[in-house]
């Protein structure tokens, strides 16, 4: 369980294929604080740490998070968010994150709105996600409230923090980001169509 406070941007140093699986190195500063089989979120999709060496670490990403993330597009280079998993009784800034990706999204639109930023992004609406106004959404692993709402598509206001100290910085039209939708919509909704 992840809040969608992020904690640091990592470094990708090292991407190997091996059979369906990806193998993902990155370089960062709590590296020295992980421990093998411990969960972390990159850019909200939760990864188990599987060797560490020196200041970096490795985790795979099976074919099942290979078909529903972004992570075929991540290269050598890249900054990705990094969350570890919250503590129980830690305060719970963001919102309930499962680190569960539910779908790709790409980037729309960029608003520089003097001195922050606004972000449009379009999903496939074929998923039957929603979002909704001032309602929660979970792009790339940061813990967002949603403006402007629409069927497929929706925005949020980046304040100057948010930006330089996550991969939003990085973002233009046509960037494919991670969608988690907010868990407890995802409940309602779902209970909502059975009846």
């Amino acid at each position: 369980m992840f809040t969608g406070i992020i904690e640091t941007l990592g470094t990708i140093q090292e991407i190997k294929n091996e059979k369906n699986n990806i193998h993902i190195t990155v370089d960062s500063t709590i590296t020295n604080e992980l421990k093998i089989d411990q969960s972390v979120a990159h850019n909200g999709i939760c990864l188990t740490v599987v060797e560490i060496k020196g200041n970096a670490y490795t985790v795979t990403a099976i074919d099942e998070t290979i078909q529903k993330t972004n992570i075929g597009n991540w290269s050598v280079g890249d900054f990705v968010n990094l969350e570890r998993a919250m503590k129980l009784g830690d305060r719970l800034d963001g919102h309930i994150v499962q680190g569960h990706v539910d779908q790709i999204g790409v980037c729309v639109g960029v608003t520089e709105a003097n001195g922050s930023w606004i972000f449009t992004f379009e999903y496939d609406e074929a998923l039957n996600n929603i979002t909704i106004e001032k309602g929660s959404i979970t792009v790339n692993g940061v813990s967002l409230t949603v403006v402007n709402s629409k069927e497929n598509q929706f925005s949020v206001a980046i304040i100057p923090y948010t930006y330089e100290h996550t991969n939003f910085h990085n973002f233009e039209v046509g960037t494919k980001i991670n969608l988690e939708f907010d868990v407890i919509g995802k409940y309602v909704s779902r209970l909502y169509s059975i009846k």
